[in-house]
């Protein structure tokens, strides 16, 4: 049982988590499940996803709906918002809708809003070390997106005669990889899901560090820092530091010594064929979202995760070669795991104490 200082004693804390069914709300969930919160999950095919027997309860619901979006968060004290378009497809049709959406509910029922937030909302001017409070410059669309979705979360946390307020934890982090990380660059840019890693395809440029985040690691953070969000400020953001690979070279490294481990051949590593990305960006949206990104793959860009430790003590962490391990057995790309990818194989993670060792409430 969560020892959850929001929730009267003997009391079982509610949560209702938008995308479940994807990477970084699904690991949420299933974290929070297992601290002993009472989990609900909302798609459009609850029928469907009730089948998965994953101790969530499934409501049929959309996100674009708000009436839905109310009736399910009822009685919650937290409202996780790992909700996005499929695909990159509508994205600035549908993003923002359904943040107001969430606002809507946390305000209703008294609840916190907890988003996974990215490094999209930076630009070049914020390089090379984000912290929290940086300047949001976007480059891309897409960034520009995410701006306004995090103004619109602040806005709700601010005092309003005639409305009322919400409190918000926004928790950054870089590239993510994880056994459910379909979704991302290291299973749609470095390797094949699916498939033995014969090839690693490398995006950056030469001796260009890059940041990386753990899926599960991401999920362990953002459940301990809403576990303690009454000692938070009603906007409460912060910076993960992940997996710091500091010349471009160590997750490729990574992926290698994994596949050797289980008796492979040493993968090659190649340049990411850009060209070919930029040749094919017309036609295909994620190959122009993916170009669209490229900028972060030009230049060392690193998050800053102090104000995480001063709340948690030290930030959840498996080690790099536990976690790509996890990472291609759940993709598939190893030989015992060729054909069933999906399938998550749990790595160690090391988690911070319970104990916060530090003042509790930190600015926004």
């Amino acid at each position: 049982m969560s020892n959850n200082p929001n929730n009267p004693i003997g009391s079982r804390p509610k949560v209702l988590v938008l995308g479940a069914t994807g990477g970084i709300g699904g690991e949420v969930a299933r974290q929070l499940r297992d601290r002993g919160w009472e989990v609900v999950a909302m798609h459009r095919n609850a029928a469907q996803a009730r089948e998965q027997r994953d101790g969530f309860t499934w409501v049929r619901g959309d996100a674009m709906i708000r009436a839905d979006v109310m009736a399910a968060s009822t009685g919650c004290q937290v409202i996780v918002h790992a909700v996005n378009p499929p695909g990159y497809r509508r994205w600035s049709e549908l993003v923002l809708p359904m943040i107001d959406n969430t606002i809507a509910a946390a305000r209703a029922h008294g609840a916190t809003v907890v988003l996974p937030g990215t490094v999209y909302n930076y630009g070049p001017d914020a390089f090379p070390v984000l912290h929290e409070d940086a300047p949001q410059h976007p480059r891309t669309r897409k960034g520009a997106l995410r701006v306004e979705l995090e103004r619109r979360l602040q806005q709700a946390t601010v005092p309003h005669p005639l409305e009322e307020t919400c409190r918000v934890i926004i928790v950054r982090a870089g590239d993510f990889f994880g056994p459910q990380a379909g979704n991302s660059w290291f299973a749609q840019g470095l390797v094949r899901p699916g498939r033995p890693v014969t090839t690693v395809k490398q995006p950056g440029a030469p001796g260009i560090g890059h940041q990386w985040s753990y899926l599960p690691d991401v999920a362990r953070a953002m459940v301990l820092l809403l576990e303690r969000r009454a000692e938070l400020a009603a906007l409460a953001r912060f910076h993960l530091a992940g997996h710091w690979d500091a010349d471009g070279t160590q997750m490729a490294a990574a992926i290698g010594r994994a596949v050797v481990a289980q008796g492979g051949p040493v993968p090659r590593v190649q340049a990411f064929p850009w060209w070919l990305v930029t040749l094919a960006s017309p036609f295909m949206i994620t190959l122009r979202e993916m170009r669209e990104m490229r900028y972060l793959w030009q230049q060392p860009v690193r998050m800053a995760n102090d104000r995480l430790r001063a709340v948690l003590g030290e930030e959840p962490h498996t080690p790099l070669d536990e976690a790509v391990q996890a990472t291609l057995q759940g993709l598939g790309c190893l030989p015992s795991s060729v054909g069933h990818s999906g399938s998550p194989h749990a790595a160690r993670v090391t988690t911070p104490p319970e104990t916060p060792r530090s003042p509790a409430r930190l600015p926004a």
